[in-house]
C-alpha cells in the first residue's frame, strides 16, 4: 500500500457490550502437567528441588500436577517390543500419565555432562505421548547447574516431536542454595525463573492443545 496516499481510517468506539462479554467469559480449564523427577540415585538431592518447584506450582491455578518419580518405577533398561507382564504392569502406571498430560516439566541433575539413564529409558519407551507438547526443564548440579544435561535433552525431545521452552530454572552448586529444611536461602531469582518457565509452558501448552483440537498433529 502507498503509505503517503493512504486515507486515514476512522475507528468506531468499542461497543459497551464487549467488556460485559469479556467479564462473563469463563477461565480456561487448567492444563494437565506431568512433573518428571529424573534421578533415581541413592542419596539424591531431587526431593529438595522437587518440593521447592511444587511450591511454585501450588501458587498457580493454570496447572494440575501429577508427579512421575523415576526412583519409584522399576523399568529395565533392555527395551522390547513385547515386554514382560511385569514391565507392562509398570508401564501401566506411567504411560497413561504421560498420555493425558498437556505439558511436562523434567527435573534433572547432571551426571558426567549428561542426564540420568532412567530418564532416557523413560523417554525411549514412549513416542506419541510426547508429540506436539511442550517440555520445560528444572536442572541442578555443580558449576553448570545441570544446563549441559538440559542441552542434550533438547535434542532428544526434538526427535520426539516435542517443543522445549527456552527459559529454564537451574541451580548451580545446588546443595549450598537450600537450608537444612529445604528452603531456598535467597529465592527471588529462582522464583522469577520459575514464573518465566511456567508462563512459557502454559502459553505453548494452550496453543498446542488448541491447535490439535482443530487439526490432529501429523508426525
Amino acid at each position: 500500500m502507498d503509505i503517503a496516499n493512504a486515507s486515514t481510517a476512522t475507528v468506531s468506539p468499542a461497543s459497551s457490550e464487549a467488556p460485559a462479554a469479556a467479564e462473563g467469559a469463563s477461565a480456561p480449564a487448567p492444563l494437565t502437567l506431568a512433573l518428571v523427577v529424573a534421578s533415581d540415585r541413592e542419596g539424591r538431592f531431587a526431593p529438595v528441588v522437587t518440593d521447592w518447584f511444587r511450591s511454585r506450582l501450588a501458587e498457580r491455578e493454570d496447572f494440575t500436577v501429577t508427579v512421575v518419580d523415576l526412583a519409584e518405577t522399576d523399568l529395565p533398561t533392555s527395551l522390547s517390543y513385547d515386554p514382560s507382564p511385569a514391565v507392562r504392569a509398570e508401564l501401566a502406571k506411567i504411560t497413561p500419565v504421560l498420555e493425558e498430560a498437556d505439558a511436562y516439566v523434567v527435573i534433572t541433575p547432571e551426571y558426567n555432562h549428561s542426564f540420568p539413564a532412567a530418564l532416557k529409558n523413560l523417554i525411549d519407551r514412549h513416542y506419541t505421548e510426547w508429540q506436539a507438547k511442550p517440555v520445560g526443564f528444572v536442572s541442578y548440579g555443580g558449576i553448570s547447574g545441570g544446563l549441559r544435561a538440559v542441552e542434550q535433552l533438547r535434542q532428544v525431545y526434538a526427535e520426539m516431536h516435542a517443543v522445549t521452552v527456552r527459559d529454564t530454572v537451574s541451580f548451580h552448586h545446588a546443595h549450598g542454595l537450600f537450608d537444612e529444611d529445604g528452603r531456598h536461602k535467597d529465592p527471588a531469582a529462582a522464583e522469577g525463573a520459575a514464573k518465566a518457565l511456567l508462563d512459557q509452558l502454559g502459553w505453548w501448552g494452550r496453543a498446542l492443545k488448541d491447535a490439535k483440537s482443530v487439526r490432529p498433529y501429523g508426525a
